[in-house]
């Protein structure tokens, strides 16, 4: 998988400075609502997208999710599938801010936007279904969610 820069820094809204106005406007380019649908998940903003949640970017995970999310037609599998792993970005983000309230409710709003996904749709994707839900259930059941501040 191709490997973009990581952001100077992780966004912690009420921590750490927000990115400058733009930041992300290259990747959020690469996908157009007039794509396939099944074609925004070969798009930059969807890749970085991916390393950003995995290398604890979560904030800008959403970010660039989010150009996503609005190229995709409201109702479409591939719209949930998007707006399931934002709301997942958003959880880990509640989580290192040491809100655990906020990280099990975003759980089951993600899990409601994942419910009945073709598996196609995940392939498209190049996700794992089993790994993420295993990856939802971790984060929501976690008994001491305290900040972590090493990006």
């Amino acid at each position: 998988m191709l490997r973009f820069p990581d952001p100077p820094h992780a966004h912690i809204p009420g921590q750490t400075p927000r990115h400058p106005e733009g930041t992300f406007n290259a990747l959020c380019d690469t996908v157009r609502p007039e794509q396939p649908c099944g074609a925004v998940f070969a798009s930059d903003a969807w890749r970085a997208g991916r390393q950003f949640l995995d290398t604890g970017y979560f904030w800008e995970a959403h970010e660039v999710w989010e150009a996503v999310w609005m190229a995709l037609p409201d109702g479409s599998d591939e719209k949930r599938l998007v707006q399931g792993m934002i709301q997942l970005a958003n959880a880990e983000l509640k989580r290192r801010m040491g809100r655990p309230g906020a990280v099990r409710r975003l759980c089951g709003i993600c899990l409601a936007h994942l419910e009945n996904l073709p598996q196609s749709v995940w392939i498209e994707a190049g996700l794992q279904e089993l790994q993420i839900r295993e990856r939802i259930s971790l984060l929501s059941q976690m008994e001491d969610i305290a900040p972590n501040y090493a990006l």
